[in-house]
């Protein structure tokens, strides 16, 4: 397979920052914490690199993977604007709800009597037949995950949300609440990125799903209260612009040259079903129902990511004639390895199609680091978090080819801080391939 000429890399880096590409920091930060998504990142690498590139107050920061919002809200609490796109609009709308610190608690108090009146009020009118009413709102998945009194309770919770008349600001912040509450109260485990009925979780037995979500509801409250109380004063005067769209192309969205600073976190090319991970949130909603409504209404709307979003004969998965004329290298190793999977899978029990997916998710990239180049002003930094793979044991070194992509657009140079290596648990596993990964840090710096 042909060969990259690699950049040279920077020593790994400290204890401290190595886990900058997870969620374990964000997990016991305020507001940041709303939401357990697996593909989230620490906010600390966000401050950190809006510290040490000099962004100012009143500066913007844009993040094209704004997942749950870790880049924005870091940004708004250190006085910063921001842009955010995400494509997932079940996980848009955490992170929109994220970026609001006008809620108070009075409000949230008057909001949740109602909801907890109207609940009463339902509990005094349950149908005898309680497990048939389930099993005409829900899919079997969220009945195995569920007591059914816990079941019963938080459909009341969601029929309150969506029949009280709450302003959509307020709505935002009890959906949020409620689905911070979905995996907590189930007696599934129902961790990431897998839910597995059959594994009974004891400390949820006999939970009060009400009592719980006025628990919830007050934390998030007081989250507002405390991450106020510490941000720079000059959030209040601050802009967040952020939208449910697409990042390979946000002309109608952002200004071209009208960006400080990029801070994201693509998805990496891991082969993870970022539509299939809120599974359990879309199907309690009502958003989904089966596997065909998350294809159609989420994952068709998402970045190549998985092969369980290719239709193998689609013309998208053709490496794109700009991203073959951006850069020789690159496209000659994309090529090689297009091809040699291609002819692996083929002797695979999965016949996983790793080609379409390597080819599909650089022909992505490529459209949005185009893009990111169009926004960005001159002599700024666009700085990527990801993580390498090797499907089949084919190493593609994601951040190689994201820094040579960039420089074949425009970019003047690119730069990689190795954060931590992985996969050393499993290399001496015959089921798993033998490649050594590495998480990294990209700088594309444009002149």
């Amino acid at each position: 397979m042909k060969q990259l000429t690699l950049f040279p890399l920077s020593d790994q880096q400290p204890v401290e920052t190595q886990e900058w590409g997870t969620f374990k920091d964000s997990l016991r930060a305020p507001i940041h914490n709303w939401f357990t998504y697996p593909a989230g990142f620490s906010y600390k690498a966000v401050a950190a690199s809006i510290k040490t590139h000099g962004i100012f107050v009143n500066q913007v920061v844009y993040d094209p993977f704004m997942g749950t919002g870790t880049t924005n809200v870091t940004a708004k609490k250190l006085g910063i604007n921001s842009y955010g796109v995400e494509a997932h609009p079940f996980v848009f709308r955490i992170a929109r709800t994220k970026l609001n610190w006008d809620i108070d608690k009075d409000s949230v108090a008057n909001a949740f009597a109602l909801i907890e009146s109207h609940i009463k009020n339902q509990r005094r009118n349950i149908d005898s037949n309680v497990k048939k009413c389930l099993q005409e709102e829900f899919p079997e998945l969220v009945l195995k995950c569920y007591e059914e009194k816990t079941l019963f309770d938080l459909l009341f919770i969601r029929k309150a949300i969506l029949g009280g008349g709450f302003p959509s600001a307020m709505s935002d912040f009890l959906f949020v609440g409620l689905t911070s509450l979905l995996r907590q109260v189930s007696i599934a485990e129902t961790g990431w990125p897998y839910i597995a009925p059959k594994k009974q979780k004891t400390s949820s037995l006999n939970k009060d799903a009400l009592l719980e979500f006025s628990r919830q509801l007050f934390k998030m409250a007081q989250d507002v209260v405390i991450t106020r109380s510490e941000a720079n004063p000059n959030y209040k005067t601050t802009f967040h612009k952020v939208f449910n769209g697409d990042a390979r192309n946000t002309k109608e969205l952002i200004p071209d040259n009208s960006i400080d600073h990029v801070f994201t976190s693509p998805p990496y090319l891991n082969n993870f079903d970022y539509a299939d991970r809120t599974r359990l949130e879309l199907y309690f909603f009502g958003e989904a129902k089966t596997w065909g409504d998350i294809t159609q209404n989420i994952r068709s709307r998402l970045i190549t990511s998985a092969t369980t979003q290719i239709v193998r004969d689609d013309p998208h998965y053709n490496i794109l004639p700009d991203l073959k004329k951006s850069s020789t290298e690159v496209n000659d190793f994309l090529e090689s390895a297009v091809a040699k999977l291609s002819k692996l899978r083929l002797t695979k029990g999965g016949k996983k199609s790793y080609d379409c997916l390597v080819a599909g998710y650089f022909n992505d990239m490529y459209l949005i680091i185009s893009d990111i180049y169009r926004v960005l002003k001159p002599k700024t930094k666009a700085i990527f978090v990801l993580g390498d793979s090797a499907p089949y044991g084919v190493h593609i070194p994601t951040d190689e080819l994201i820094g040579k992509i960039g420089v074949g657009i425009g970019f003047s140079d690119y730069h990689i801080d190795v954060l931590r290596t992985r996969g050393e648990k499993w290399k001496d596993n015959p089921q798993r391939h033998g490649v050594l990964l590495r998480e990294s840090i990209v700088t594309l710096t444009k002149a």
